[in-house]
């Protein structure tokens, strides 16, 4: 009997804790002022223009000697171009395309949902096409997102330094 008491009162005690965590204000339950990433779409990236931000960062990628996998998006989150590295892991080719979709359908950089995460925003996984792994970048032009670049075969800030490198040789 001393037991089931010591257990019904542990779990009261815990009722009782949980229930008085639950009502300290959450940071998410903030609400900004203005709507964060409301970038505008702009008309969707051109191939000569996704295969320019490849080569650039295909370049980086040669000179840093990282293998890597690319592929750009465009404002839709479809594919436009691609390129594998001789070498480069198999199993990031579809990574790399997903990093791109999401930094294009999300408007921002895969690197916010990894930093989300790991401050404990675990919901970011139940977002549909979240990929919480640097690496995606919007691509834009006069402001507006025309795509995304997305790399992946090494390390997370491997994989965001090649795409910076091709985002950066074709916004304007």
């Amino acid at each position: 009997m001393k037991a089931q008491l010591r257990v019904a009162v542990a779990c009261v005690s815990a009722c009782l804790a949980l229930a008085a965590g639950a009502q300290q204000p959450s940071p998410l339950d903030a609400v900004p002022e203005k709507m964060p990433n409301d970038i505008p779409y702009g008309t969707p990236i051109s191939l000569e223009r996704a295969q320019a931000a490849i080569a650039a960062a295909v370049g980086e990628s040669k000179r840093r000697d990282w293998k890597l996998n690319v592929a750009v998006v465009d404002s839709g989150g479809r594919l436009v171009a691609f390129a594998r590295m001789d070498g480069a892991q198999l199993g990031s080719i579809a990574i790399s395309e997903h990093k791109a979709r999401a930094a294009a359908m999300y408007r921002r950089e895969t690197k916010a949902f990894e930093t989300g995460v790991q401050a404990g925003n675990h919901y970011l996984l139940t977002l549909d096409d979240v990929i919480a792994s640097r690496g995606g970048i919007p691509i834009l032009d006069g402001g507006r997102l025309i795509g995304a670049i997305g790399c992946s075969g090494a390390t997370g800030s491997q994989d965001e330094v090649v795409c910076r490198a091709g985002a950066d040789a074709v916004k304007r």
